[in-house]
């Protein structure tokens, strides 16, 4: 196995010896653990998720995102025979005969128990695999991987062939498009498309183009990567969210556009406050809205931002203080403000995350009582939030189950728990609240069955959450 890249040579993927030799693949490989395969190369390699497609062969990014999340399982020996290949798995750890790029002759030995998912056993023979073939089939099979980010690049790529001028404009309505689809599509699937996009663009600040395009270009691009960080914190990411809004910051301050600096910075807020870590969430609350002028939406956000981060510390007064300020600021915006999307504020008769702070503090009558008036103003009805804003829904049902369990409310905390996790659209910060919710019925409802089917749901919602473990 020492010299197994180099018998893969020429396949476009080859997973290293350190994963393929770690406990945790070869205990998923034994027990032909297909999502758990798929989340280790995801993870420990970095594959985005067409490669990983494009590398098996007749599979799309889309079905692999499937498979990590448990929705859709490996059906049949030829597909396990393709993961093998593609993955560079040798045959015994599947079940398998020695694959031919294993260097040893291709023996059957049996066939292999079917997979819990297979109707019926199946006769099959071992393919051999043409290197050359494969390569021309991967090669073909990548450029058309992103699928909706190439028919995206396809469209840009005719619009900009006309005129320099279009590719700006058509770059907006882009971003547009996804900062409001980026709330309810997987984040997984527009990360990949967003990247795609990002990359195509970002080319064109290596080329002769008029100074003032490129300044356009340049602020689509630190939007798009704001977005790239949104998504990444999504997935639980944190390192890429972290590199992506670094990027937006650079791109903000090379054009003097301060709100893209603010969106950024408020990301990593809220990356550290999912994490527990108050100081520094306040504190990067705090510096973006020094980086922001007062009367725009993201200075507002920042302001209910830094609201939130003091309350989980414990500090009363700057809750309070960073509250009346955030409610002043709410006030000077005007009455078309953006009210969806990832760059939006939800009006209301408190400022955002109050019912979160109030829980926080420990006043839980008041944050149940804050929560049903956002729950009640802002989203009713919930059939309409599932699919506009399933992740805020979502994490407003929790901010409510957690109050009413410090309340004592075990059927109502339990309710909105459960509620929470009916969306489609798991989200790391709302899988991290979920946890939240589970320990504090496990500590204060011990032993209570409802306790149990909660935390058996929240535990089945983790494991859709694409490369991580809550």
């Amino acid at each position: 196995m020492d010299d197994r890249a180099t018998q893969r040579s020429g396949y476009p993927l080859t997973i290293p010896d350190v994963l393929l030799n770690s406990e945790a693949m070869q205990q998923a490989c034994a027990a032909r653990n297909f999502q758990e395969i798929f989340r280790l190369v995801n993870r420990r390699t970095g594959s985005s998720h067409a490669v990983m497609a494009a590398a098996v062969g007749k599979m799309t990014s889309s079905r692999v995102s499937d498979i990590i999340r448990g929705v859709r399982g490996i059906r049949g020996r030829e597909v396990i025979e393709r993961i093998a290949d593609g993955f560079g798995i040798p045959g015994e750890m599947l079940g398998l005969p020695a694959r031919s790029w294993e260097g040893t002759p291709s023996q059957p030995n049996g066939e292999i128990s079917p997979t819990p998912d297979e109707a019926a056993p199946q006769q099959w023979e071992t393919p051999s695999v043409d290197r050359r073939v494969l390569g021309t089939a991967t090669a073909a099979a990548l450029s058309t991987q992103f699928h909706r980010g190439q028919r995206a690049i396809q469209a840009l790529e005719v619009m900009s062939s006309h005129s320099a001028s279009m590719l700006p404009v058509v770059l907006g309505d882009l971003i547009d498009h996804y900062t409001l689809t980026i709330c309810s599509m997987p984040p997984v699937d527009v990360y990949d498309e967003l990247l795609t996009v990002r990359d195509y663009a970002s080319k064109f600040l290596d080329t002769a183009v008029p100074s003032g395009h490129r300044t356009e270009i340049a602020l689509s691009v630190g939007w798009l990567s704001c977005l790239l960080g949104v998504a990444a914190c999504d997935m639980g990411a944190h390192a890429a969210a972290h590199i992506w809004c670094s990027d937006a910051e650079r791109r903000s301050q090379e054009v003097g556009h301060p709100d893209l600096s603010g969106w950024a910075i408020l990301t990593k807020s809220l990356i550290a406050f999912y994490q527990g870590r108050a100081h520094h969430s306040a504190a990067l609350a705090s510096q973006g809205q020094g980086a922001t002028s007062a009367g725009t939406v993201i200075h507002a956000k920042l302001a209910t931002q830094e609201m939130r981060a003091a309350a989980m510390m414990g500090d009363a007064d700057r809750t309070e203080a960073a509250r009346r300020y955030a409610s002043k600021e709410m006030a000077k915006l005007p009455d078309d403000v953006k009210v969806t999307g990832a760059f939006s504020i939800s009006p209301g008769e408190d400022p955002p995350y109050t019912a979160t702070s109030l829980m926080l503090l420990g006043r839980h009558e008041e944050a149940v009582s804050a929560t049903n008036r956002v729950l009640q103003t802002l989203y009713r009805p919930e059939a309409r939030q599932r699919g506009e804003h399933p992740s805020s829904y979502a994490r407003a049902l929790l901010i409510l189950g957690l109050a009413q369990a410090g309340a004592g409310n075990l059927d109502e905390a339990v309710s909105a728990g459960h509620a929470a996790l009916a969306g489609s659209r798991p989200a790391w910060p709302t899988v991290t609240l979920a946890g939240n919710l589970s320990r504090a019925l496990e500590r204060d409802f011990t032993n209570a069955l409802q306790v149990e089917e909660y935390r058996a749901r929240y535990l089945d919602v983790t494991n859709q959450l694409t490369g991580n473990r809550i």
